[in-house]
């Protein structure tokens, strides 16, 4: 479990695109907390705090936000809108968990060690970065570590040999590939007989083809 944590206050004014331009110019983030088929709850955070944090946070980071009034949420970040020109975040969609009850989402996964067939001359091919995972809030992991160590030459690890943590159910196919070392193939240069034909050859074949022209 994650202990990112985030101050927020109710939006109860500057809805629409104007009032959430006023509100990013001021520093701050709309956005609305949503799940269990509750009304969504709009909110406002504070743009830094979330900008300084948004390298580490994934679909699976659990965050607490501490609402005005005393009310906590537990939540995940589905979705954020991104002014790539401006640098900034313009919207942030929460998606609100609960305990005791599972959830359903993705994890990142992190490859580590150094294959065995790297050192033999292969290479490594990542091929899954996240498989999707159903468990309670409270054993929900933040990532999940892959180690690769053991794989030789044009051997791979599948989703099948993956451990998690008691309470994790991996949803993903377990037959899905997620990383395999490749031997390299070596190159087979065809030779141009006719370009590298030494130049009495060549001489000899276009006599021989005046020749016969006559």
């Amino acid at each position: 479990m994650s202990n990112y944590s985030f101050d927020a206050t109710l939006r109860t004014t500057d809805f629409g695109s104007a009032g959430s331009r006023r509100l990013v110019r001021a520093g701050k983030i709309p956005a609305v907390v949503y799940g269990h088929k509750l009304a969504p709850t709009h909110i406002v955070i504070n743009a830094h705090a979330f900008a300084m944090s948004l390298s580490k946070l994934t679909e699976s980071t659990l965050i607490t936000l501490n609402i005005e009034g005393g009310d906590q949420k537990e939540v995940l970040v589905k979705n954020f809108q991104e002014d790539l020109l401006y640098d900034i975040i313009k919207h942030v969609d929460f998606y609100e968990v609960k305990r005791g009850e599972k959830l359903r989402t993705a994890v990142p996964i992190v490859i580590v060690g150094n294959p065995v067939g790297c050192r033999m001359g292969g290479i490594l091919d990542a091929i899954l970065h996240e498989i999707e995972v159903e468990c309670l809030p409270k054993d929900l992991p933040s990532e999940i570590k892959v180690d690769v160590s053991g794989l030789e030459l044009n051997t791979h690890i599948s989703v099948s040999d993956i451990v998690v943590g008691e309470g994790v159910e991996i949803l993903t196919s377990v037959k899905e590939v997620v990383a395999i070392v490749k031997a390299l193939k070596e190159e087979v240069v065809e030779e141009d007989t006719d370009a590298n034909a030494p130049a009495e050859v060549i001489s000899e074949v276009n006599s021989a083809d005046e020749g016969a022209t006559e």
